[in-house]
C-alpha cells in the first residue's frame, strides 16, 4: 500500500500528496498503444494478465502512486443482458425503455459476467510493488441508466430524464449487482472503489439528491469509507445532501477542473479529495504547460498541511487521447517538487 494514499484516506497531514490520474492507462500512452495493436479492447479488459499489464504501464513509466483496475464502467450493462461491443466506441445491443426493461437479468444471473474484474484486480495487485496502492471503480447508477437509455452521455440526456420513472426499477436490479461488483473488486485487492458518475452534472441538485438517496447512499453505507464518489460537472449546490457531509460513510470525493481545489480542500472535510488540474492544459507547449501547472499548484501549496490533508492530486477528468506523454511525466514530477 502507498503510504501517501493511506494518509490521504485517514486525512493525516502531509506535504506531498499521492498522485493518480483518471485514465492514466489509456490511448495517449505508447505502452497501451502497443498492446492495443495486438488485442481488442474487450480482450484487454477481460484477460486478467492483459488488464494487469495495461494498468502497470503508467506505474512503471510515470511512477504514479496508485494503479486502478483497467476495465470499463459499462460492463454491468453487458452482464444484465444489454450486450456490448466496441467499434471503437461502445455500443449496446438494445436500449432501455418501457418495452425492454423486463429483459434485464437479475443480479444473481448477471454477477457471473463481472467476476473477470476480481481476477484482473488480483493479477494487478500481484504485479504492483508493495509501495503502490490499487483502487477499483464502478459506474454510478444514474450514469449507467443514462447510457442504457440514450446509448451515450452526450447532450442534456433529455430521453433519460423523460424516462426517469424507469430509474427505480432499473436500480432495483442494478444496485444489488453493483454491491456484488464492488465486493468482488475489494476481494481482489482494491483498497477503495471509485463510483464514477460522469453524467451526474446534467442533473439538477434536486434530482441528484433523489438519486443519491436511492443509490449512492445505499452503496456507501454498504461499504463505509471504502467508496469514493466522482461526479463530472457538479456544482457546490449539488453537495447539500447529508451524504456528502457525513464522516464515516463516503471515503471521499472527486472534483473536476471547474472547482477551485484550494477552496474545496478548506471547505470539504469528508475523507479524501481527488483532483483536479484541467486535463486539456496538458496539450500546451512544455513551457506554457509548466507555467499553468505551477500557477495551479501554488495556492494549494500555500495552505497549511492540515488544510490540504486528504488531497489526492490528479486531473479534473481523464487523460485525453493524444496528450503528450512528456507533460504527463512532468506533471507528476512537478506535483512532488512544488508541494515538498
Amino acid at each position: 500500500m502507498n503510504v501517501r494514499f493511506q494518509n490521504a484516506l485517514a486525512r493525516i497531514p502531509q506535504a506531498v500528496p499521492p498522485v493518480w490520474f483518471m485514465r492514466q492507462a489509456g490511448r495517449y500512452h505508447k505502452h497501451y498503444q502497443a498492446l492495443r495493436a495486438k488485442h481488442s479492447f474487450m480482450e484487454m479488459c477481460k484477460d486478467a494478465e492483459l488488464a494487469a499489464e495495461v494498468a502497470m504501464g503508467p506505474i512503471e513509466d510515470f511512477d504514479f502512486d496508485l494503479a486502478i483496475l483497467f476495465s470499463d464502467l459499462l460492463f454491468p450493462l453487458e452482464a444484465m443482458g444489454m450486450g456490448l461491443e466496441y467499434n471503437p466506441a461502445p455500443t449496446l445491443a438494445w436500449q432501455l425503455d418501457d418495452s425492454t426493461i423486463s429483459r434485464l437479468r437479475s443480479p444473481s444471473e448477471a454477477i457471473a459476467g463481472l467476476t473477470f474484474q476480481k481476477d484482473a484486480m488480483a493479477a494487478t495487485r500481484r504485479r504492483l510493488p508493495a509501495t503502490k496502492s490499487l483502487i477499483g471503480f464502478v459506474g454510478g447508477p444514474w450514469t449507467l441508466f443514462a447510457y442504457a437509455v440514450e446509448g451515450s452521455h452526450k447532450g442534456e440526456l433529455s430521453q433519460a430524464k423523460k424516462l426517469i420513472h424507469l430509474f427505480k426499477p432499473f436500480c432495483d436490479k442494478l444496485v444489488p449487482l453493483l454491491e456484488q461488483n464492488i465486493a468482488l473488486q475489494l476481494e481482489g485487492g482494491a483498497e477503495v472503489v471509485m463510483v464514477l458518475d460522469t453524467a451526474a452534472g446534467e442533473l439538477s441538485p434536486a434530482m441528484l439528491t433523489e438519486q443519491v438517496d436511492s443509490t449512492i447512499g445505499r452503496l456507501a453505507r454498504k461499504f463505509p469509507r471504502q467508496l469514493g464518489y466522482y461526479a463530472k460537472g457538479i456544482q457546490p449546490s449539488h453537495l447539500v445532501h447529508p451524504l456528502f457531509k457525513e464522516r464515516g460513510v463516503l471515503g471521499g470525493l472527486g472534483f473536476d477542473h471547474r472547482w477551485d481545489m484550494a477552496s474545496a480542500l478548506k471547505t470539504q472535510q469528508l475523507g479524501f479529495l481527488q483532483g483536479n488540474f484541467d486535463q486539456s492544459l496538458l496539450f500546451l507547449s512544455a513551457q506554457d504547460f509548466e507555467a499553468r501547472a505551477r500557477s495551479y499548484l501554488e495556492p494549494i501549496r500555500k495552505l497549511s498541511l492540515e488544510e490540504r490533508a486528504g488531497w489526492v492530486s490528479g486531473l479534473g477528468h481523464g487523460v485525453l487521447q493524444h496528450t503528450p506523454e512528456a507533460n504527463v511525466r512532468r506533471m507528476v514530477q512537478l506535483i512532488r517538487e512544488v508541494m515538498a
